[in-house]
C-alpha cells in the first residue's frame, strides 16, 4: 500500500512559521486529492487544506487558515508541503497527511492513505 511519512513539526512561538512535508511512496500524481488534517486533544480531525490533482490542482483551505497556510505539491519529489505562517496557539494539533486515489477531494475524513503524523505545538 501506499506509505505517508510526515515531517517538519516541532514547537514555535505564536506568529512563527513551520513547513511540514508529506513523503510518499508511490507517484503522487496519480492520488486524486492530497490533503492535511489535524486533530488537537479532545477534538475530531478537522481538514486544513486539500490540493486536487485534477481539474487545474485547485487548493482548499479551511477558513481558520485561510492566508496563513499554503499546501503545495512537488511530483518530482513524491511530496506534499504545508507551509504555516503567523502560527496561532490554535493551530497546535497533530497534523496528518492523507491521500484520495478514488474520487475527488472531500473534507471528511474518508481517505485512503494516512501517514502517521507529525506535532505541531505553538505557545502564546
Amino acid at each position: 500500500q501506499v506509505q505517508l511519512v510526515e515531517s517538519g513539526g516541532g514547537s514555535v512561538q505564536a506568529g512563527g512559521s513551520l513547513r511540514l512535508s508529506c513523503a510518499a511512496s508511490a507517484y503522487t500524481y496519480n492520488s486524486r486529492c492530497m490533503a492535511w488534517f489535524r486533530q488537537a486533544p479532545g477534538k475530531e480531525r478537522e481538514g486544513v487544506a486539500l490540493i486536487a490533482n485534477g481539474g487545474g490542482g485547485n487548493t482548499f483551505y479551511a477558513d481558520s487558515v485561510k492566508g496563513r497556510f499554503t499546501i503545495s505539491q512537488d511530483n518530482a519529489k513524491n511530496t506534499v508541503y504545508l507551509q504555516m505562517n503567523s502560527l496561532k496557539p490554535e493551530d497546535t494539533a497533530m497534523y496528518y497527511c492523507a491521500a484520495k486515489f478514488v474520487g475527488g477531494c472531500t473534507w471528511r475524513p474518508e481517505y485512503n492513505y494516512w501517514g502517521q503524523g507529525t506535532q505541531v505545538t505553538v505557545s502564546s
